[in-house]
């Protein structure tokens, strides 16, 4: 294989292009034990504020602020380690449909190295959203159903709409990723569980901390409120439901978005350009 010249290795690598990972700040701790302190308080649950956190920090690309969020879940004794790391590589693995791919995967990796090997040796190595024959048209129908209650009652509009841009993008959207990622395969083997209220906080806080996105982010904040309106909380385990009611108000939307706001403020990076600009 031909080598690439020092000029295009040095352009690739410059600095303006931010090629590597964000690093964590020194205050980013603090931001997250008040935002874990905050959810007691008003009582919005222990997974909620750990989904919003660590979304937030998959978006913003740092790994590093990762391993503090996992030690503050600790110190704060909210989750056991290994609940704390399969709940955070699955708000990461959430995170492609918002992100994309190459944030996850740099993130989930450093993540992993960066655990015990204690806790790394707890994590499941099973997958759960394999596709077959078997299996396929149950996928498509559990991915058709999350986009309905996300959507209704505009779920076929929005479809048509989509596909006005270019036919295979509602198509693309609904069956790789509302229907194989979003919405959980009943059998989980060891992976956590990211219901359907927690899922709607994962594409809030994700969109949130991108940036530029405003109507998806309100789409998604009607999605979290849909979730409670329908009930979908009162079938999942009641820690992944734990404070949805209360989160789902305007206060507990407004807290979603502020606690965001506070990580990108600390984090910085690609996504957080603009509010950069303003300091």
């Amino acid at each position: 294989m031909s080598k690439l010249s020092p000029a295009l290795k040095g352009l690739i690598n410059a600095p303006f292009a931010r090629p590597g990972q964000t690093p964590a700040p020194a205050n980013i701790r603090s931001v997250y034990e008040r935002i874990a302190r905050e959810a007691s308080e008003k009582k919005y649950g222990r997974n909620p504020w750990l989904t919003i956190s660590a979304a937030a920090t998959f978006t913003l690309n740092s790994p590093d602020a990762l391993h503090s969020l996992f030690q503050v879940s600790q110190q704060q004794q909210s989750h056991q380690p290994r609940d704390a790391a399969e709940l955070i590589r699955e708000v990461g693995l959430k995170c492609i449909s918002f992100n994309g791919i190459p944030r996850t995967i740099n993130c989930l990796g450093a993540f992993r190295s960066g655990l015990d090997a204690s806790v790394q040796s707890q994590l499941s190595t099973k997958p759960s959203r394999y596709v077959d024959a078997s299996n396929v048209d149950a996928t498509n129908a559990r991915g058709r159903q999350l986009w309905q209650s996300i959507y209704t009652p505009f779920d076929t509009k929005l479809f048509d709409k989509l596909a006005e841009s270019h036919p295979d993008l509602p198509v693309y959207i609904l069956g790789s990723h509302y229907s194989t990622l979003l919405s959980d395969p009943a059998e989980r083997n060891g992976l956590a569980s990211i219901g359907r209220g927690l899922t709607s906080i994962v594409a809030v806080s994700c969109l949130r901390a991108q940036t530029g996105v405003g109507p998806q982010v309100l789409s998604h904040v009607f999605g979290l409120r849909k979730a409670v309106e329908q009930g979908a909380h009162q079938t999942e385990a009641a820690e992944d439901v734990d404070g949805i009611e209360r989160l789902a108000s305007d206060e507990g939307c407004e807290w979603i978005l502020k606690s965001v706001d506070s990580i990108s403020e600390a984090i910085g990076g690609s996504f957080a350009q603009a509010r950069e600009s303003k300091l």
